[in-house]
């Protein structure tokens, strides 16, 4: 059985073979994901458990236990993991009765970065419920009649493997799915926008590229950016380039998930860390390539808050651009992703909500944190994205492109691209995604290649048209001033101060937002004088602001119709009594 498709088939029968009536559906993942990675590991080390026992017998009364690691490594054959125990999931069939007792010795004899994945999937729990209702040997000889030896299944389609069962599991559990799980289409048109115009950079000889995420999830991001570079981009290619993934994520079976499958992969596993990205980065000396992330939206930060605040006051520290309102960290992450850009050049594709477009007004953190990417040419294209396209929201959302070293074409201008509309079949319209055959969660429409390749199209052409616009860096930036009117006198006069000026009244104030591209003061003449006499501008309240109105530049005006037309449509109209026929006459008359 070497189908990839029958493997994962094969595996999610477990389901109704063993875990049925016992397990809900949405946590059939829980059992069957570490299952699936201790029966992969179980298969790489059979040819080396030998090697690896008498080693260690050999050293450990005779050596520390941090340089016997290495010495059973090296039994090992170089791999990142070994057994000690003397068990393997063959020999655990064959004493059900001790099954437990041998499992748990089985499970302990596996090196630290293993444990840590084992504890990390919460593991216990799972052993603990497949105890109580005696499925644990079940489990365990349903898992030994899927061959996972290398022979049978090579690196490349375990990962497909894996990533299937963690899709299916997410779609499965597709309430909560959102939170660690980005779509797959969606990625998909994140990586196949940011790498449109990168294949050059992969003919080079000896390449090396990093890939990085801090926010990944399961890891499906960093492993399917690396597997489109290297068998779509490079595919002709003999000299292959050296793809490196790096990923952070704060949930634990998520991280669990992510390391497993850079471990069951051959992926070196301490790129793959644990933490909270904006108080642990885990990657502070590190830079890299290109970086994807889709972070939670409306998230607050508010118990790390103490750690930002203090960060942002650091000039060399990642939030120095400004902070956004503490119920909402995507512009921290965005920061964050940014604070790693290689100098030479590097890309970033992001999803989120519309807030970080638009949410903040001048002076605001938002506002300042705009006005910090655009000011400085990063931010390149932002993609409005159809809704219902995630499993846990069907709001509007958006991928933020961003590039430290534009080409000269792109240079001081950003350009929006508005995916937003769905097939139209009545008209025969192509849009940007269409309707899923059944829904999964909030998730009811999914975007295919040729929606992909549709707005893949617009962003290289770079061309303005009905779903592209294109703007110099500061249209996106305005002066927001401060428009004061005196406070008048019981005789109605301007009251005067101690100085001889004119007593502003508060209650008149008003902010008027003008271009950057503007003067101040001609447009105060020609806008704001012919209708309030006596205002003038307060220079010293006088703030930048930036904000992306996306849906304002692609709303088109459409003019009202003409009284004509209504009076026409109105005249033939049928009316079947005298009363309505006189309602009519008198519509008609107030055309007149």
């Amino acid at each position: 059985m070497t189908n990839k498709k029958e493997v994962v088939g094969f595996i999610f029968q477990i389901t109704d073979k063993v875990l049925w009536n016992v397990f809900r559906k949405n946590e059939i993942g829980d059992v069957l994901l570490p299952f699936v990675v201790l029966r992969r590991l179980d298969c790489i080390l059979e040819p080396v458990n030998g090697k690896v026992r008498e080693a260690y017998n050999n050293f450990k009364d005779k050596v520390a236990e941090d340089k016997l690691d290495p010495i059973l490594r090296k039994a090992a054959g170089g791999l990142q993991f070994y057994n000690i125990s003397r068990h393997t999931f063959e020999s655990l069939r064959e004493n059900p009765k001790t099954i437990e007792i041998d499992f748990n010795n089985y499970l302990y004899g596996f090196n630290k970065e293993v444990r840590d994945i084992i504890d990390n999937f919460q593991f216990e729990k799972v052993i603990g419920r497949l105890l109580k209702n005696r499925l644990l040997y079940q489990m365990i000889d349903a898992i030994c009649k899927v061959d996972l030896h290398t022979d049978k299944i090579d690196n490349h389609d375990m990962g497909y493997i894996f990533e299937e069962l963690i899709r299916i599991s997410n779609e499965q559990s597709n309430e909560t799915a959102g939170e660690h799980f980005t779509p797959r289409d969606v990625v998909q048109l994140m990586i196949e926008v940011m790498f449109s115009t990168e294949k050059e950079v992969f003919t080079q000889p000896g390449i090396i590229r990093t890939i990085y995420d801090p926010a990944m999830g399961t890891g499906g991001m960093i492993n399917i950016a690396k597997n489109y570079v290297v068998e779509v981009l490079s595919a002709n290619q003999s000299n292959k380039p050296t793809i490196r993934t790096y990923g952070q994520e704060i949930n634990e079976q998520s991280y669990a998930i992510a390391k497993s499958e850079a471990l069951i992969t051959g992926e070196n596993i301490d790129n793959i860390r644990h933490g909270n990205t904006f108080t642990q980065d885990r990657f502070a000396d590190k830079k890299f390539h290109y970086m994807l992330a889709n972070p939670p939206y409306g998230v607050t930060w508010s118990k790390d808050a103490d750690y930002i605040i203090n960060e942002s006051a650091n000039p060399a520290g990642r939030f120095y651009a400004g902070l956004p309102a503490k119920s909402d960290g995507q512009l921290l992450f965005l920061q964050h992703m940014i604070s790693k850009m290689e100098y030479e050049g590097s890309k970033i594709a992001v999803v989120t909500n519309g807030s970080p477009l638009f949410s903040g007004g001048a002076g605001s953190g938002e506002s300042d944190i705009r006005k910090w990417i655009i000011s400085n040419d990063w931010l390149e294209c932002i993609v409005a994205l159809p809704k219902d396209l995630f499993y846990n929201t069907g709001i509007n959302t958006f991928i933020w492109f961003l590039n430290n070293n534009k080409p000269s074409h792109r240079r001081g201008k950003v350009q929006l691209i508005n995916a937003v509309e769905a097939d139209d079949k009545s008209s025969q319209k192509e849009g940007f995604c269409r309707p899923e055959k059944r829904s999964l969660g909030n998730k009811r429409n999914k975007i295919e290649e040729y929606h992909i390749q549709k707005i893949v199209d617009l962003y290289t052409r770079f061309e303005e048209g009905s779903y592209c616009k294109i703007f110099d860096n500061e249209f996106f930036g305005y002066y927001q001033v401060t428009i004061e009117q005196p406070e008048l006198d019981e005789k109605g006069k301007p009251k005067q101060g101690r100085n001889g000026e004119l007593k502003p009244d508060t209650k008149k104030r008003d902010k008027e937002n003008i271009p950057l591209s503007e003067d101040i003061e001609v447009y105060f003449e020609k806008e704001v004088l012919p209708h309030v006499k006596n205002a003038w501008i307060d220079f010293d309240k006088t703030r930048i602001g930036y904000e992306i109105n996306f849906s304002k530049y692609f709303t088109e005006f459409k003019p009202l119709r003409s009284t004509g037309d209504i009076k026409a449509e109105i005249h033939e109209l049928e009316f079947g009594n005298e009363s309505e026929k006189g309602i009519k006459d008198l519509i008609l008359d107030l055309f007149k």
